[in-house]
Order: structure tokens, then sequence, then C-alpha cells
């Protein structure tokens, strides 16, 4: 897939002010400072369509970005930032949680994980319950360029050993590196694959 235009929307904190379409929707997340913008610019190849801070926990809203005028990219706040207060932290979670429950045009859930890190339980805890949620979701192994080769593939591997214990098949993992545009190609192309097949089911 080429991106040839992408397009910021909206910002809101309410899933039912997100925008009235009949697109897909693809969102992203994950853990504070995984690299979820700077991820999202090298998709887009805009270097500036989300903002990215160095203080972690950056994102607030529900932020869409429409792209190609064909799809929409949805970046949504971060979870697992231990230095917000409790009333920040239980807010982000309804955000989220009534995003992902309610959102029908939600088509895709990408969950961002650090490579450099071992399993990490807030981690491993989203992912199961957005598994028994029942909605699709994929995984991106970001800042895979950080580590090196041998502790990036033991870190994967420990993260899919600890899902295959809930997991009867494990979601579709990526792996991605922002410095050397690592993954931008698989990323999109698969994309591209679910919206086809999305095509085809509705004209059936």
């Amino acid at each position: 897939m080429e991106i040839i235009q992408s397009q910021f929307i909206i910002s809101n904190e309410d899933y039912r002010k997100c925008p009235d379409h009949d697109k897909p929707e693809y969102a992203f997340i994950g853990r504070s400072n995984v690299g979820k913008s700077s991820l999202i610019n090298m998709l887009t190849n805009r270097k500036g369509l989300a903002k990215i801070s160095e203080n972690p926990g950056k994102t607030m809203l529900i932020n869409h970005f429409l792209i190609n005028d064909q799809w929409y990219l949805v970046d949504l706040p971060g979870y697992g930032f231990a230095r917000r207060s409790k009333k920040l932290r239980a807010r982000l979670k309804k955000i989220i949680q009534s995003y992902v429950l309610n959102r029908k045009e939600l088509t895709m859930l990408f969950i961002l994980i650090d490579s450099r890190h071992k399993p990490i339980k807030s981690d491993l805890e989203f992912i199961q319950w957005a598994g028994e949620v029942g909605i699709p979701i994929a995984l991106i192994f970001t800042k895979s360029d950080k580590p090196r080769q041998h502790e990036l593939n033991l870190n994967i591997e420990q993260y899919k050993r600890e899902l295959l214990k809930t997991w009867e098949v494990l979601p579709e993992i990526f792996v991605t590196s922002v410095l050397k545009n690592q993954g931008r190609e698989e990323l999109l192309d698969y994309i591209e694959q679910v919206n086809k097949e999305l095509g085809t089911a509705e004209r059936q």
C-alpha cells in the first residue's frame, strides 16, 4: 500500500463523538513511551502527523487520521504510566475501554510492545483483556534496533510463550524499527489485505 494522503480529523475523549463514517478503523495503543507516535509518523511518511514528546504519556485523547480517504488510523492514549494520578489513570482507562468496547467501526487493534523488555505485566494484561472481549488484535514490537538480535528474539519468544498459556492461536506479530524503517511495508500490506477482505465480505 502506498499512502498518498493522511489527514488529521479530530481529537476527543468520547467515542460517541468520533467521526461518523463507514470506513475501517485501525487503532494503535501501547504503554507510554513505546514509540507509538514515531511509528504512526513512519507509517504515514509524515514526520509531524502524530506529536512526539520527550515526556511519556503525551497522548490523552482519541485521535483520528483519515488515510487515502479509505480508512482511519486511530491513535489511542497509552496505558501503564505509573506517574499519573489515580484519577487520571481511571479517566484514561475509561476512554480506552469505552472506545474499544463500543466503537463498531474498529476493525483491528494494534498493540505496541517495546522489544527491549521481557514480558511486562501491563502488556500481558491488556492483550489478555482485548482477547477476552473479542477484539481482533495484532502485536507490533517496536524499537527493534535497540536490543541485540539474540535479545530481541528472546524477548519476542518469551511473549509468545506467555500468550500461548491462554491463546490457542497467536495474533499476527510485526517487528518494527522507525530508525531502520523496518516493518512499514509489512504493516501497510496487512492493512490493505484486511481492507480487501472486508470489501469482499460486504459484497457477499
